[in-house]
């Protein structure tokens, strides 16, 4: 999965929401606040995948492929043959 699906940045933003509200506040410098952008996108990549793997459905179990049923054979072809 790519970290750069739109769910997983929307998520990332989501995430980056508070530190970004730190550092206009100035309890965060640039560099503080700069340097934890990204592990704002790591985490939101994670919980994405999360949420992925939990309510994906499982995949099918494929069934086993049957033989077609063998065609029934006429009894009046084997007399006639037989009689032949």
């Amino acid at each position: 999965m790519s970290p750069f699906r739109w769910d997983v940045l929307l998520v990332g933003f989501v995430l980056a929401l508070p530190v970004l509200a730190l550092g206009m506040r100035g309890d965060f410098t640039t560099e503080e606040m700069v340097s934890r952008l990204p592990w704002c996108l790591l985490a939101g990549w994670g919980a994405v995948a999360l949420v992925r793997a939990v309510f994906t459905p499982p995949k099918p179990v494929p069934q086993p492929k049957r033989r077609p049923a063998a065609r029934p054979v006429d009894v009046d072809e084997d007399e006639e043959r037989d009689a032949a």
